[in-house]
This record gives structure tokens, sequence and C-alpha cells, in this order.
């Protein structure tokens, strides 16, 4: 089973060096700024500082590899470190009760982007990331699947920067419609579990509302962000048909394999989740394990940010903005509509 590599030749660390410092020294400062202002968070200051640099300063030529290395396997060992501190345990004891909620909201957030993204033009890889972003947990669910469909940097950017800009609008405007719709504790967790994309801003609405509505919430979230291992795996999966026709039509069958596709950093991430569950990692550890996760992922998505292309995104239009509010609105709608349906609220 391949890990993302951990050795380099010198003349690879030599061309690395430049980039890989400028992604970390950005994203150390995104991870304090993110302290201060909790409620963006560093994953979004982050790329907010990459694209602010890439575009203003222009860093050259000798910081892509770096940066390209940092985009790509640093966000693999993020998704790896992230599974260290997910129980799976806890998740499968206290999140079943969720399950049939979440499950409908991720239908519905798929079917959404699909159709809405259709009906608006929006390419097919911007609409996966902006699907799958909203279905189960914004940036890391975004950048857990960038590595499997390959998108362009400044497509993972704008999806990102979407999912994050309703990740605030949530965080705002979820307790207030909680307590003009009397949601109970129980019934506004789980709303806000399944409707709001990154953990941050579940908890941070969560505990706005109560004590017992963040625990809640915290739980669901927990449960939903255990669906993004299926999710890669379709993918996955999908992705592999799609290059085999290409090769067959191409008369170059021979030349692909599924190993060659494979998120094989899912099932490292799979293999760190079991070892929490089975309590190897002492307690005494674990923030600092929870603070390299989450650096780790600031860096990477920093340095996405510095791979982005104002240009384009701009050239992208408004209409991946309003699928990404299409698609949000639909998930919210959808599990107050199942909640109903089911007696809990």
């Amino acid at each position: 089973m391949n890990a993302p590599s951990l050795v380099a030749t010198p003349s690879l660390l030599r061309q690395r060096t430049p980039g890989l410092l400028l992604a970390v020294a950005i994203g150390l400062l995104a991870l304090l700024l993110g302290r201060w202002a909790p409620l963006v968070g560093g994953p979004v200051i982050g790329i907010v500082l990459g694209i602010a640099v890439r575009n203003l300063l222009s860093p050259g030529e000798r910081y892509s590899s770096g940066i390209a290395f940092a985009g790509k396997k640093v966000l693999q060992w993020s998704i790896i470190a992230l599974g260290f501190g997910l129980s799976l345990d806890q998740v499968a004891k206290t999140g079943l009760e969720s399950l049939s909620v979440t499950l409908v909201t991720m239908t519905v957030a798929f079917l959404a982007a699909w159709l809405l993204g259709r009906w608006l033009g929006v390419h097919d890889k911007l609409k996966v990331l902006i699907g799958v972003g909203t279905a189960i947990c914004g940036g890391s669910a975004i950048a857990a699947v960038t590595p499997i469909i390959r998108p362009d940097d400044h497509d993972t950017a704008f999806a990102i920067s979407t999912i994050f800009l309703f990740n605030l609008v949530a965080v705002l405007l979820f307790p207030l419609l909680g307590h003009l719709m009397h949601l109970s504790d129980l019934g506004f967790g789980l709303w806000a579990g399944t409707a709001i994309n990154d953990t941050s801003s579940v908890v941070a609405a969560g505990y706005s509302y109560s004590q017992a509505a963040g625990d809640y919430a915290t739980i669901v979230k927990l449960t939903r962000a255990t669906l993004i291992i299926p999710v890669c795996l379709v993918l996955a999966l999908a992705v592999a048909a799609r290059e085999k026709r290409r090769h067959a039509q191409a008369g170059s069958v021979g030349h692909f394999s599924l190993a060659s596709i494979f998120p094989w950093f899912i099932l490292w991430f799979l293999v760190a989740s079991g070892i929490r569950t089975a309590g190897l990692i002492p307690i005494a550890i674990q923030p600092a394990i929870h603070l390299l996760a989450e650096f780790l992922i600031i860096v990477a998505l920093t340095a996405i940010g510095l791979s982005a292309n104002l240009r384009k995104m701009a050239a992208s239009g408004a209409r991946p903005i309003l699928l990404g509010l299409g698609v949000w609105i639909a998930v919210a709608v959808s599990s107050l509509a199942v909640q109903w349906v089911i007696g809990q609220l």
C-alpha cells in the first residue's frame, strides 16, 4: 500500500525548498490569524493570503516546484493526519441516529450541484468540488477529492472560497433562524451538523445556540466527515472508468491501471482512524496531532492559493457562486424537511 512519499533526492529538495518555505510561512501566519478570527478560520485565511501573494507579488518560477508539492503531497498528509483525530467507534455509536438525515442531505447536495451546475453551465470538476464541499465537510472534503479528480488549482481555490463564504454566512444566520423557528437543541444540532460545511463553523454555530446543541452538532459532523471515504472511492472508480475508456479509444488500454489513480492516502486515513479508535494514541499528544493536521491542511490550501490565477477565476464569473448558494440552500432546506417528516422537529 503506497503512502505519500516522504523521500526526495537532494536536487528535488533544493527545487522544492523555496516554495515550501513560502507556503509554510504564509500558513503559519494564517494559523495565527485563524485563532484571532475563528469564524473565518485558518484554512480560508491561508488560501486568501496565498491568492493575494500570487497575484500581487507574483513569486517566480523557483517557487513553483515547492508550491506544487505542498498543494498535492502535503494535502494528502493532512488528510492522513486528520484520521488520528477521528474515533470511528464514537461516531458509529452516537451518529447512527443522524445518518438518515445526513444521507438525504448528501444526495440533495450532489443532485443540486449536478442539475443547477448544468443549468448554469459550470464545468464538471468545479461542480464536483462545490457539491462535495457542501455535502460533506467543506474545505477538508475538497482537499480530499482534489488528488483524485485533479482540477485546476484556480478551480480548487474558487470552490474553497465559495464554500467558506457560505460557512461564514451560516454561522451568523443559523442561530437566529433556529430561534425564530423554535428549534430544540437536538433539532438545531442536527440541522447545523448536516447543513453547515466546515467543522469549525458547525461548532461555532452549535455552541452559540446552546451547549447541548453544540455537543450534538459536533457528533453529527463527525459522522458526516467519515462519508468522505466512500465518496472518494466512488469518485476514484468513476475517474478510473473514464480513463479506461479514453485509453481504449486511443488504443492503449494496457497502459492504464486502477492502482495508478486509487487514492491510497484514504486507506492510510483509515489506518490512522483505526489507531485512534484502538486507543493507541496517548491523550496527552492528541492536541498536538490535531494542531499538526490543522497546520498541514492550512499549508496545503495556502499552496493552492499560491497557484491560483485570479484572471482565470474571474473568467468563471458569478455562476460558481450561484451554484454554491443554490446547493447550500437545498441542503439546509432538505435537512429541516427530513427532520419534520421523521418527527424530530
